[in-house]
């Protein structure tokens, strides 16, 4: 029987979810799993956008939730469901797997006896606004009390998922994961203040803020900033200049050069696929996680964590559970949520001690492979598979 995975959304997705989807299929694949992909279709094949070849036994389903024209701008994900409705050969389906709360909720009412397997990657209720939280957990509470296996991000959302619900059943905590290269070149550890490296998102509460502001109390350093749109980069642009970092325009498109007046010198990238961001990974020296004490932070798994161990780089990372349950004590300089003070002094301390930062970075290489795409696999297998052994 072959596994359903439900993504609502277009694919390919240059975001987290899209990237996690992705590999995770092609590493259950490789475990001997069958799936069919279903998506909201776009331009081109997600597994190539990720250099990656599709594995023979992943079907990919296009299916659209927009209506026909005129009314192409409504969407929806129920106009999802009814045309997965129709395309899918149920009997050849033994289970579904899904992240999204909606599509997981419709799935569960149109095939009750379907197991679905729910994997949360964050407690929508905590993170909804205020004025939907009541509606969302609700919904939260129906899909995790009828879900026929329950996976959680971290042990941070486990928790709080037990929490909030009652009658949720056993979840099994399984992480984001990487692809760990099996060598990487000697990095520039003597200059490791030139090589310092921050990727994924420029959301308030990945703290990006934060690290720019630090920016000001590395003077003679390089930070490159891998992510965001050309308005937020405008923004933190704003703030490196109040800084006295001034700057220039870069060739690329999106990208910014600060000038490095009194400050560390600021290499905004704009957004970049997800193979150029692993490439410039590599010879980075110092990596910085410097997420804030907000609910999104409260249940990441991120998988920039995994890919900055994978890569070798010594860690600054902000102090929170959900990182803490990934890395040991030595494994990082810890600093305060939110404290970009805090944030400048791990970063001077690590440039000023390299054999301290290579060994950290070798330490957290060697913790990359528990994280592998492969290893998650092997406990998503574990799990998926008797509920798609033949009746």
């Amino acid at each position: 029987m072959k596994l359903l995975y439900v993504f609502p959304e277009p694919l390919p997705l240059d975001r987290a979810r899209g990237i996690q989807t992705v590999y995770t299929l092609r590493s259950l694949a490789a475990q001997g799993i069958d799936t069919v992909l279903a998506h909201v279709p776009a331009a081109g094949d997600p597994f190539a956008a990720c250099s990656i070849e599709k594995p023979a036994n992943v079907e990919l389903m296009a299916v659209s939730h927009r209506l026909p024209w005129p009314l192409a701008r409504i969407h929806s994900n129920s106009i999802f469901v009814a045309r997965l409705a129709r395309r899918v050969h149920w009997c050849e389906i033994g289970a579904v797997m899904a992240r999204h709360l909606k599509v997981a909720r419709a799935l569960l009412l149109r095939y009750p006896q379907l197991p679905l397997a729910y994997e949360a990657h964050e407690v929508f209720a905590d993170t909804a606004a205020v004025h939907r939280s009541a509606r969302v957990a609700e919904l939260e509470r129906f899909v995790i009390e009828r879900a026929a296996v329950l996976i959680a991000n971290s042990q941070a959302t486990a928790s709080r998922l037990r929490e909030r619900y009652a009658g949720a059943g056993k979840i099994v905590v399984i992480p984001n994961g990487v692809d760990v290269p099996p060598s990487i070149p000697d990095k520039d550890w003597a200059h490791a203040g030139d090589h310092i490296v921050y990727a994924g998102s420029f959301f308030g509460w990945k703290g990006v803020d934060d690290l720019v502001a630090a920016a000001r109390d590395l003077a003679g350093m390089q930070i490159t900033l891998m992510g965001g749109d050309d308005a937020s980069i405008e923004r933190l642009r704003g703030i490196a200049s109040r800084w006295g970092t001034g700057g220039g325009t870069g060739e690329g498109t999106g990208e910014w050069k600060g000038e490095g007046k009194g400050g560390a010198r600021l290499d905004f990238t704009g957004r970049l696929s997800h193979q150029r961001v692993q490439a410039a990974l590599i010879p980075a020296c110092i990596a910085v996680l410097p997420n804030r004490a907000e609910p999104d932070s409260a249940f990441t798994s991120p998988i920039k964590l995994f890919e900055y161990m994978a890569a070798g780089c010594a860690l600054v990372a902000s102090d929170l559970p959900s990182v803490r349950e990934i890395l040991a004590v030595d494994e990082a300089a810890w600093v305060p949520p939110g404290d970009s003070a805090a944030i400048a002094r791990a970063i001077r301390a690590l440039a000023e001690d390299p054999a301290r930062a290579q060994a950290m970075g070798a330490r957290v290489r060697v913790r990359a492979a528990r994280y592998s795409w492969s290893v998650r696999a092997e406990s998503l297998t574990a799990l998926l598979r008797p509920l798609l052994a033949d009746p």
